[in-house]
Protein backbone atom coordinates (compact mmCIF):
# COMPACT_ATOMS: atom_id res chain seq x y z
CA UNK A 1 0.00 0.00 0.00
CA UNK A 2 1.43 3.06 -1.31
CA UNK A 3 -0.67 5.70 1.00
CA UNK A 4 -2.76 6.46 -2.26
CA UNK A 5 -6.03 5.47 -3.17
CA UNK A 6 -6.16 2.89 -5.99
CA UNK A 7 -3.93 0.67 -3.43
CA UNK A 8 -6.27 1.68 -0.44
CA UNK A 9 -9.01 0.52 -2.65
CA UNK A 10 -7.49 -2.64 -3.73
CA UNK A 11 -7.08 -3.79 -0.41
CA UNK A 12 -10.77 -3.03 0.75
CA UNK A 13 -12.00 -4.67 -2.00
CA UNK A 14 -10.19 -8.33 -1.04
CA UNK A 15 -11.52 -7.62 2.59
CA UNK A 16 -14.90 -7.01 1.17
CA UNK A 17 -14.09 -10.52 -0.77
CA UNK A 18 -13.61 -12.22 2.26
CA UNK A 19 -9.77 -12.59 2.37
CA UNK A 20 -7.34 -12.16 5.22
CA UNK A 21 -5.82 -8.69 4.06
CA UNK A 22 -2.64 -7.23 5.42
CA UNK A 23 -1.28 -3.92 4.35
CA UNK A 24 2.48 -3.46 3.62
CA UNK A 25 4.03 -0.30 2.87
CA UNK A 26 7.25 0.13 1.09
CA UNK A 27 9.61 2.97 1.96
CA UNK A 28 12.27 3.37 -0.66
CA UNK A 29 13.75 6.05 -0.52
CA UNK A 30 14.80 8.03 2.37
CA UNK A 31 15.62 11.98 1.47
CA UNK A 32 14.03 15.09 2.25
CA UNK A 33 12.22 17.00 -1.07
CA UNK A 34 13.51 20.53 -1.69
CA UNK A 35 10.78 21.66 0.44
CA UNK A 36 12.35 19.85 3.96
CA UNK A 37 9.05 17.48 3.67
CA UNK A 38 9.80 13.50 3.75
CA UNK A 39 6.34 12.24 1.46
CA UNK A 40 7.22 9.04 2.83
CA UNK A 41 6.01 10.21 6.34
CA UNK A 42 2.80 11.51 4.91
CA UNK A 43 2.21 8.11 2.79
CA UNK A 44 2.87 6.16 5.64
CA UNK A 45 0.28 8.03 7.94
CA UNK A 46 -2.13 7.62 4.94
CA UNK A 47 -1.70 4.21 5.30
CA UNK A 48 -2.03 3.56 8.66
CA UNK A 49 -5.36 5.74 8.47
CA UNK A 50 -6.71 3.48 5.49
CA UNK A 51 -5.66 0.36 7.25
CA UNK A 52 -7.45 1.26 10.75
CA UNK A 53 -10.92 2.05 8.97
CA UNK A 54 -10.70 -0.90 6.45
CA UNK A 55 -9.88 -3.08 9.86
CA UNK A 56 -6.12 -5.03 8.89
CA UNK A 57 -3.26 -5.09 9.94
CA UNK A 58 -0.29 -3.09 8.52
CA UNK A 59 3.29 -3.44 8.30
CA UNK A 60 6.30 -0.94 7.02
CA UNK A 61 9.21 -2.58 4.94
CA UNK A 62 12.27 -0.76 4.32
CA UNK A 63 14.16 -1.39 0.70
CA UNK A 64 16.03 1.30 -0.04
CA UNK A 65 19.10 -0.54 0.32
CA UNK A 66 17.82 -2.85 -2.59
CA UNK A 67 15.97 0.34 -4.77
CA UNK A 68 19.87 2.05 -4.77
CA UNK A 69 21.48 -1.49 -6.05
CA UNK A 70 18.87 -2.61 -8.19
CA UNK A 71 17.03 0.33 -9.78
CA UNK A 72 18.79 3.83 -8.84
CA UNK A 73 22.44 2.68 -10.28
CA UNK A 74 20.87 1.87 -13.48
CA UNK A 75 18.95 5.14 -13.50
CA UNK A 76 22.14 7.00 -13.38
CA UNK A 77 24.58 4.94 -15.59
CA UNK A 78 21.28 5.86 -18.30
CA UNK A 79 21.78 9.51 -17.55
CA UNK A 80 25.38 9.06 -17.76
CA UNK A 81 25.05 7.56 -21.27
CA UNK A 82 22.94 10.32 -22.95
CA UNK A 83 20.17 8.32 -22.80
CA UNK A 84 16.39 8.60 -21.07
CA UNK A 85 15.54 5.70 -18.44
CA UNK A 86 12.10 4.48 -17.28
CA UNK A 87 13.19 3.23 -14.10
CA UNK A 88 9.59 2.52 -13.04
CA UNK A 89 9.82 -0.38 -15.46
CA UNK A 90 12.63 -1.65 -13.61
CA UNK A 91 11.38 -1.15 -10.29
CA UNK A 92 7.84 -2.80 -10.89
CA UNK A 93 10.21 -6.12 -11.49
CA UNK A 94 13.42 -5.72 -9.27
CA UNK A 95 11.34 -4.55 -6.36
CA UNK A 96 7.58 -4.88 -6.21
CA UNK A 97 7.51 -7.94 -7.87
CA UNK A 98 10.86 -9.42 -6.67
CA UNK A 99 11.95 -8.45 -3.38
CA UNK A 100 8.69 -7.33 -1.91
CA UNK A 101 7.05 -10.31 -3.37
CA UNK A 102 9.45 -12.81 -1.34
CA UNK A 103 8.67 -10.01 1.76
CA UNK A 104 5.25 -11.24 1.32
CA UNK A 105 5.97 -14.78 0.55
CA UNK A 106 7.84 -15.47 3.59
CA UNK A 107 5.02 -13.08 5.57
CA UNK A 108 2.88 -16.27 4.63
CA UNK A 109 0.96 -14.41 1.74
CA UNK A 110 -0.35 -16.28 -0.99
CA UNK A 111 -0.35 -13.54 -3.12
CA UNK A 112 0.75 -9.95 -3.73
CA UNK A 113 -2.22 -7.64 -4.58
CA UNK A 114 -1.68 -4.09 -5.93
CA UNK A 115 -3.44 -1.12 -7.56
CA UNK A 116 -2.33 -1.05 -10.46
CA UNK A 117 -4.69 -0.56 -13.38
CA UNK A 118 -4.44 -3.77 -15.36
CA UNK A 119 -5.91 -7.30 -15.16
CA UNK A 120 -4.67 -10.94 -15.48
CA UNK A 121 -6.41 -13.57 -17.96
CA UNK A 122 -5.04 -16.89 -19.16
CA UNK A 123 -4.73 -18.86 -22.45
CA UNK A 124 -2.67 -22.02 -22.80
CA UNK A 125 -2.06 -22.57 -19.28
CA UNK A 126 -0.22 -19.44 -18.81
CA UNK A 127 -1.09 -16.23 -17.21
CA UNK A 128 -1.53 -12.92 -19.29
CA UNK A 129 -1.37 -9.51 -18.34
CA UNK A 130 -3.92 -7.74 -19.77
CA UNK A 131 -4.75 -3.82 -20.14
CA UNK A 132 -6.92 -1.99 -17.48
CA UNK A 133 -10.76 -1.17 -18.68
CA UNK A 134 -9.79 2.34 -17.99
CA UNK A 135 -7.93 3.34 -20.81
CA UNK A 136 -6.79 6.58 -19.52
CA UNK A 137 -4.96 4.85 -16.66
CA UNK A 138 -3.95 1.24 -18.11
CA UNK A 139 -0.40 0.62 -16.52
CA UNK A 140 0.19 -2.12 -18.58
CA UNK A 141 3.23 -0.49 -20.08
CA UNK A 142 5.20 -0.18 -16.79
CA UNK A 143 4.69 -4.17 -16.24
CA UNK A 144 5.80 -5.47 -19.07
CA UNK A 145 8.95 -7.20 -17.84
CA UNK A 146 7.06 -9.41 -15.28
CA UNK A 147 7.36 -13.04 -16.23
CA UNK A 148 4.82 -16.40 -15.03
CA UNK A 149 6.01 -16.23 -11.55
CA UNK A 150 5.24 -13.21 -10.44
CA UNK A 151 1.74 -13.04 -12.31
CA UNK A 152 1.21 -16.02 -10.97
CA UNK A 153 0.45 -14.94 -7.54
CA UNK A 154 -0.33 -11.30 -8.22
CA UNK A 155 -3.54 -9.86 -8.18
CA UNK A 156 -4.94 -6.49 -9.66
CA UNK A 157 -8.59 -5.91 -7.59
CA UNK A 158 -9.05 -2.16 -9.34
CA UNK A 159 -7.93 -3.33 -12.90
CA UNK A 160 -11.58 -3.70 -13.85
CA UNK A 161 -12.54 -0.21 -12.79
CA UNK A 162 -12.18 3.59 -13.91
CA UNK A 163 -10.45 5.55 -11.75
CA UNK A 164 -13.85 7.44 -10.86
CA UNK A 165 -15.06 4.48 -9.86
CA UNK A 166 -12.05 3.79 -8.13
CA UNK A 167 -12.77 7.63 -5.96
CA UNK A 168 -16.38 6.90 -5.30
CA UNK A 169 -15.87 3.39 -3.68
CA UNK A 170 -13.25 4.87 -1.48
CA UNK A 171 -15.17 8.28 -0.22
CA UNK A 172 -18.18 5.89 0.04
CA UNK A 173 -15.77 4.35 2.80
CA UNK A 174 -14.76 7.13 4.22
CA UNK A 175 -11.41 6.49 3.38
CA UNK A 176 -9.51 9.43 3.87
CA UNK A 177 -7.36 9.72 1.00
CA UNK A 178 -10.56 9.26 -1.73
CA UNK A 179 -9.41 12.49 -2.64
CA UNK A 180 -5.99 12.30 -2.71
CA UNK A 181 -3.85 13.70 -5.61
CA UNK A 182 -2.45 10.77 -7.93
CA UNK A 183 1.54 10.80 -8.24
CA UNK A 184 2.91 11.21 -11.07
CA UNK A 185 6.76 11.46 -10.02
CA UNK A 186 9.22 8.80 -10.91
CA UNK A 187 9.17 5.90 -8.63
CA UNK A 188 11.69 6.91 -6.42
CA UNK A 189 11.87 10.39 -7.02
CA UNK A 190 8.73 11.81 -6.43
CA UNK A 191 7.37 14.93 -7.99
CA UNK A 192 10.47 17.06 -6.89
CA UNK A 193 11.84 19.29 -9.62
CA UNK A 194 14.05 16.82 -11.66
CA UNK A 195 17.10 18.75 -12.66
CA UNK A 196 18.43 20.10 -9.12
CA UNK A 197 17.59 16.60 -7.79
CA UNK A 198 19.71 14.80 -10.77
CA UNK A 199 22.71 17.71 -9.72
CA UNK A 200 23.32 15.81 -6.59
CA UNK A 201 24.38 12.68 -8.19
CA UNK A 202 26.02 13.67 -11.72
CA UNK A 203 28.11 16.46 -12.36
CA UNK A 204 26.64 18.62 -14.77
CA UNK A 205 28.54 19.11 -18.15
CA UNK A 206 27.61 22.72 -20.24
CA UNK A 207 28.25 22.65 -23.57
CA UNK A 208 26.47 24.43 -27.01
CA UNK A 209 23.66 24.19 -28.62
CA UNK A 210 24.22 23.83 -32.30
CA UNK A 211 22.05 23.29 -35.60
CA UNK A 212 22.59 20.78 -38.34
CA UNK A 213 25.23 23.40 -39.99
CA UNK A 214 27.50 23.44 -36.74
CA UNK A 215 26.24 27.15 -36.06
CA UNK A 216 25.69 28.24 -32.07
CA UNK A 217 22.93 29.03 -31.02
CA UNK A 218 22.71 28.57 -27.16
CA UNK A 219 24.09 26.93 -24.33
CA UNK A 220 22.75 23.58 -22.58
CA UNK A 221 23.05 22.31 -18.86
CA UNK A 222 23.78 19.86 -19.51
CA UNK A 223 23.33 16.96 -22.53
CA UNK A 224 21.32 14.22 -19.15
CA UNK A 225 19.05 17.05 -18.95
CA UNK A 226 17.26 16.80 -22.57
CA UNK A 227 15.53 14.05 -24.26
CA UNK A 228 14.76 13.76 -28.13
CA UNK A 229 12.19 15.87 -29.26
CA UNK A 230 12.00 18.42 -26.46
CA UNK A 231 11.07 22.45 -26.75
CA UNK A 232 10.15 23.44 -23.11
CA UNK A 233 13.45 24.72 -21.45
CA UNK A 234 15.81 25.61 -24.33
CA UNK A 235 16.17 29.08 -23.91
CA UNK A 236 16.51 29.84 -27.24
CA UNK A 237 15.40 33.38 -28.55
CA UNK A 238 16.15 35.40 -31.71
CA UNK A 239 19.75 34.29 -33.02
CA UNK A 240 21.64 36.20 -35.13
CA UNK A 241 21.82 34.97 -38.67
CA UNK A 242 19.53 31.96 -37.83
CA UNK A 243 16.83 32.82 -40.74
CA UNK A 244 13.51 30.39 -40.17
CA UNK A 245 10.14 29.98 -37.69
CA UNK A 246 8.78 28.07 -35.22
CA UNK A 247 9.99 27.09 -31.82
CA UNK A 248 13.19 24.94 -31.58
CA UNK A 249 13.21 21.55 -30.36
CA UNK A 250 15.80 19.27 -30.03
CA UNK A 251 17.16 16.46 -32.53
CA UNK A 252 19.79 14.24 -30.95
CA UNK A 253 22.99 14.52 -28.65
CA UNK A 254 26.46 14.35 -30.04
CA UNK A 255 27.69 12.68 -27.01
CA UNK A 256 31.79 12.73 -28.20
CA UNK A 257 31.73 16.39 -28.61
CA UNK A 258 28.93 17.25 -25.53
CA UNK A 259 26.97 19.34 -27.83
CA UNK A 260 23.10 19.26 -27.87
CA UNK A 261 21.40 19.17 -32.04
CA UNK A 262 18.80 21.51 -31.90
CA UNK A 263 16.66 22.55 -35.47
CA UNK A 264 13.35 24.57 -35.84
CA UNK A 265 10.00 23.19 -35.79
CA UNK A 266 8.99 20.05 -34.23
CA UNK A 267 8.24 18.45 -37.40
CA UNK A 268 11.46 17.43 -38.89
CA UNK A 269 12.33 15.11 -40.91
CA UNK A 270 15.15 13.85 -38.29
CA UNK A 271 12.62 13.78 -35.92
CA UNK A 272 10.76 11.00 -37.08
CA UNK A 273 12.29 7.29 -37.92
CA UNK A 274 10.58 3.91 -38.80
CA UNK A 275 13.19 1.57 -37.31
CA UNK A 276 14.35 0.87 -33.74
CA UNK A 277 16.67 -1.68 -32.32
CA UNK A 278 16.18 -2.83 -28.67
CA UNK A 279 17.75 -4.85 -26.35
CA UNK A 280 16.98 -7.21 -23.31
CA UNK A 281 13.43 -8.46 -24.54
CA UNK A 282 11.59 -9.93 -22.02
CA UNK A 283 7.81 -12.12 -22.56
CA UNK A 284 4.92 -12.19 -20.61
CA UNK A 285 4.57 -15.81 -21.87
CA UNK A 286 8.14 -16.76 -20.98
CA UNK A 287 9.17 -17.31 -25.00
CA UNK A 288 8.04 -14.81 -27.74
CA UNK A 289 4.87 -15.16 -30.06
CA UNK A 290 7.44 -15.88 -33.06
CA UNK A 291 10.15 -15.50 -34.44
CA UNK A 292 8.49 -12.51 -36.45
CA UNK A 293 5.58 -11.19 -35.72
CA UNK A 294 3.06 -8.40 -36.32
CA UNK A 295 1.61 -5.99 -33.38
CA UNK A 296 1.14 -3.11 -31.64
CA UNK A 297 3.68 -1.33 -29.82
CA UNK A 298 3.72 1.71 -27.30
CA UNK A 299 7.19 3.68 -27.68
CA UNK A 300 6.41 5.25 -24.69
CA UNK A 301 3.72 5.18 -21.75
CA UNK A 302 1.13 7.74 -23.07
CA UNK A 303 1.09 6.87 -26.66
CA UNK A 304 -1.32 5.15 -28.58
CA UNK A 305 -0.89 1.74 -30.51
CA UNK A 306 1.38 2.08 -33.15
CA UNK A 307 1.06 -0.94 -35.77
CA UNK A 308 4.67 -2.68 -36.32
CA UNK A 309 6.25 -5.72 -37.25
CA UNK A 310 8.81 -7.32 -34.57
CA UNK A 311 12.00 -9.38 -35.38
CA UNK A 312 13.89 -11.15 -32.87
CA UNK A 313 17.45 -10.90 -32.99
CA UNK A 314 20.36 -12.97 -31.29
CA UNK A 315 21.00 -11.94 -27.14
CA UNK A 316 17.52 -10.54 -26.58
CA UNK A 317 17.42 -7.83 -28.96
CA UNK A 318 14.72 -7.32 -31.40
CA UNK A 319 14.26 -4.80 -34.58
CA UNK A 320 10.72 -3.23 -34.38
CA UNK A 321 9.51 -1.72 -37.86
CA UNK A 322 6.88 0.93 -37.63
CA UNK A 323 4.14 0.95 -40.50
CA UNK A 324 4.04 5.08 -39.67
CA UNK A 325 7.12 6.89 -39.54
CA UNK A 326 7.03 7.41 -35.52
CA UNK A 327 8.09 10.65 -34.06
CA UNK A 328 11.22 11.20 -31.25
CA UNK A 329 11.53 7.53 -30.47
CA UNK A 330 13.92 7.76 -27.36
CA UNK A 331 17.17 5.59 -26.34
CA UNK A 332 16.52 4.37 -23.12
CA UNK A 333 12.80 4.29 -23.25
CA UNK A 334 10.59 0.53 -23.75
CA UNK A 335 9.18 -0.38 -26.31
CA UNK A 336 5.81 -2.68 -25.30
CA UNK A 337 4.34 -4.88 -27.34
CA UNK A 338 0.40 -5.47 -27.36
CA UNK A 339 -1.79 -8.21 -29.60
CA UNK A 340 -5.39 -6.59 -28.28
CA UNK A 341 -6.08 -5.93 -24.91
CA UNK A 342 -3.01 -8.42 -23.81
CA UNK A 343 0.57 -7.47 -23.14
CA UNK A 344 2.90 -9.58 -25.00
CA UNK A 345 5.91 -8.41 -23.52
CA UNK A 346 8.84 -4.99 -24.98
CA UNK A 347 12.33 -4.16 -24.59
CA UNK A 348 14.33 -1.13 -23.90
CA UNK A 349 15.31 0.72 -27.14
CA UNK A 350 18.89 0.91 -28.02
CA UNK A 351 19.20 3.25 -31.07
CA UNK A 352 17.16 4.49 -34.24
CA UNK A 353 18.40 3.20 -37.43
CA UNK A 354 17.11 5.11 -40.18
CA UNK A 355 16.57 9.16 -38.69
CA UNK A 356 19.68 10.11 -40.73
CA UNK A 357 21.78 10.79 -37.40
CA UNK A 358 23.63 8.42 -35.83
CA UNK A 359 25.14 10.41 -32.78
CA UNK A 360 22.83 8.76 -29.39
CA UNK A 361 24.62 5.53 -28.82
Amino acid sequence: MSGGVDSSVAALLLKRAGHEVIGVFMKNWEEKDENGVCTSEADWADVRGVCDTIGIPYYAVNFVREYEDRVFSYFLEEYRRGRTPNPDVLCNREIKFKAFLDYAMALGADALATGHFCRLGEADGKKQLLRGTDPGKDQSYFLYMLGQNALEKAMFPVGGLTKKQVREIAEQAGLQNSRKKDSTGVCFIGERRFKPFLQQFLPAQPGDMVTLEGHVVGRHDGLMYYTLGQRRGLGIGGVEGEAGEGRWFVLAKDMEHNRLIVARGGDHPLLYSRNALGSGATWIAGEPPAQEFDCTCKYRYRQGDQAVHVTLLPQGRVHVEAREPQRAVTPGQSMVFYHGEVCLGGAVCDEVTDAGMQTEK
